[in-house]
């Protein structure tokens, strides 16, 4: 196995760790440390409908830095002189739009629109993470803080 192929392969294997640990969350369930201590408004409800939806992927850009470098790099071991550059560059495009997809895809998950009718009577529609089921005619509350709303039971 040639030294470019394990460095590759070591390359993308460190890329998905970083993508998957860079993954943030919109779970209802989860606080974030600038979040905990923070008072919060509490409004009861309860849930009119449930939406599956899809939550989009984070495109931070370290995918393709990542899939870029490790492409580069695969390339730059094609040909010598100018085909070894131009492979690289190759390599490097190529990696970097693999790179971009694969972030996008690794950090994609699975969210939940609940539409909510307060007892004052407004509604309200909140998107979070699937991570817990709201049922139609479930009481609910809904907790909101610097601009964050998130729908408990």
């Amino acid at each position: 196995m040639k030294t470019f192929t394990r460095t590759a392969i070591t390359g993308v294997i460190a890329a998905s760790a970083f993508i998957t640990g860079c993954a943030s969350t919109s779970s209802g369930s989860v606080y974030s440390g600038g979040q905990t201590r923070q008072e919060q408004t509490v409004r009861m409800g309860v849930v009119e409908s449930v939406r599956q939806v899809t939550i989009e992927g984070s495109k931070s850009g370290v995918g393709a830095i990542a899939g870029g470098v490790v492409g580069g790099v695969a390339g730059s071991d094609i040909g010598g002189g100018k085909g070894s550059t131009i492979a690289s560059i190759l390599g490097a495009v190529a990696g970097g739009l693999a790179g971009n997809a694969m972030e996008e895809g690794v950090t994609k998950k699975q969210g939940l629109e609940i539409t909510v009718k307060l007892d004052n009577g407004e509604l309200r529609a909140i998107t979070q993470d699937a991570d817990e089921n709201f049922r139609p005619g479930e009481r609910v509350r809904l907790l909101s803080a610097g601009g964050v709303t998130r729908v408990t039971h």
